[in-house]
């Protein structure tokens, strides 16, 4: 009986106050009618339900583990006095509200929700309208930014933010959100460890997606459609990109994705369809492409220099208008095994591997390197020629440049 007891005890003590929790309602019949007013009157792990209805409030602050609850959307607007919610606390949950008006400061750089130094925290089904910065992480970790849609109004990159930015931080889940209009989709800096999934980035000034300096993260099953550019991975290392679509980013210095000074990364199963260049490369060394669908890109993969030790295999390169662009040596990266749908080979021995080997560095596309004005010739007889010339006599592609076993049908 006496160890029931101890028992029972030693549960109570773990839940702790929870078990205690209440519901303090805010709206503006009720006796208490601000967010600021029924965070001050809410002991750790009450809810705060905050009833539809517009709020004029900015710099409201959570020292204590809270949920804030909105019914029907209840719009929080700041009325561009500054920063909206600022959460300084462990196991603080938002959900189901619309943050508006932001402020603007160069200085502060002012977000609708910013996470500062805090653990477990949960940001779900939140709405974000005319905004500086949407969602700013900042040296926290174990969170969870789920199931929230943000619209910026950004006309120009120097005077706007970004709409999840992630800065000094670890373990965070970014999924399904929707980002668009703003300065960056989603940006990462110094953070590790953070899985990106299923988010839809679009129509941002500059990158669906960046990466700096961060390490260990993996981002699959995301579309990153009609940005300045895709996504930039730059600085980082050991970073898997699965499964995404890179649609329609078009422009005169845009990507489906920028590798710059990267190592040890895995890209597989991803569709890059009509970029101005599918994957533009630089310093980046032991990456491994694989089942990689390129579409009707200007260019599929460019290849800029100092990169080792990468393979490129097993891909579909299909109906681009280069292949492949090459400005350095080959070094020891190995391009094999890839279905080239501009290959005209044969396969006598019909083992599905071509007999001849392929070429994917077109001269027109050296040329063009060199002179891009000489673009305007694309789809003309004089391009065809030359390729042809190349392709019988090679002169200005590397010897090694092959794909010695190019596949006769598209790689499923």
């Amino acid at each position: 009986m006496e160890r029931k007891h101890v028992v029972l005890y030693v549960i109570l003590l773990l839940l702790g106050t929870k078990m205690w929790a209440s519901t303090i309602t805010v709206c503006k019949t009720c006796p208490i009618k601000t967010i600021k007013e029924g965070i001050a009157r809410a002991a750790d792990f009450d809810t705060i339900l905050i009833k539809k209805g517009t709020y004029h409030e900015f710099n409201i602050r959570i020292t204590k583990p809270l949920t804030l609850i909105g019914e029907d959307y209840p719009i929080i607007d700041g009325q561009e006095q500054g920063e909206i919610i600022q959460i300084a606390a462990n196991n603080v949950t938002i959900e189901g509200v619309f943050i508006k008006n932001v402020g603007t400061s160069y200085t502060s750089d002012y977000a609708a929700i910013r996470v500062i130094r805090s653990e477990d925290f949960l940001i779900q089904n939140v709405k974000l309208e005319k905004l500086f910065f949407g969602i700013y992480l900042e040296k926290s970790k174990n969170g969870k930014v789920l199931n929230n849609k943000i619209v910026g109004d950004a006309k120009d990159e120097y005077n706007s933010g970004n709409g999840i930015q992630l800065w000094h931080s670890q373990n965070i889940i970014v999924a399904n959100n929707s980002v668009q209009r703003v300065r960056d989709g989603i940006y990462l800096e110094f953070s590790d460890d953070i899985l990106i999934e299923n988010n839809y980035s679009a129509n941002n000034l500059r990158y669906g997606l960046h990466f700096m300096f961060s390490n260990d993260d993996i981002y699959k099953g995301n579309t990153f459609e009609n940005n300045g550019a895709g996504v930039a991975v730059m600085f980082s290392k050991r970073i898997k990109m699965l499964g995404n679509t890179f649609r329609k980013n078009w422009g005169t210095a845009s990507f489906g994705m920028l590798l710059k000074e990267i190592n040890d990364a895995e890209i597989y199963g991803n569709t890059f369809e009509e970029n101005t260049v599918g994957i533009s490369i630089e310093g980046s060394n032991r990456i491994d492409y694989k089942n990689n669908d390129f579409i009707r890109n200007g260019w599929a993969i460019k290849v800029r220099g100092a990169c080792y030790a990468n393979t490129i295999t097993n891909n579909n390169f299909l109906y681009n208008s280069f292949d492949l662009a090459y400005n350095s040596n080959l070094n020891d990266n190995i391009f094999e095994g890839n279905y080239w749908s501009s290959y005209t080979g044969y396969d006598l021995n019909r083992d599905g591997i071509g007999d001849v080997p392929f070429r994917p560095v077109k001269l027109f596309s050296y040329i063009v390197n060199r002179t891009p004005e000489t673009i305007i010739l694309l789809r003309s007889l004089f391009m065809d020629i030359i390729d042809f010339s190349e392709k019988v006599s090679p002169v200005f592609t590397p010897d090694n440049l092959v794909d010695a076993k190019p596949l006769m049908k598209k790689n499923k």
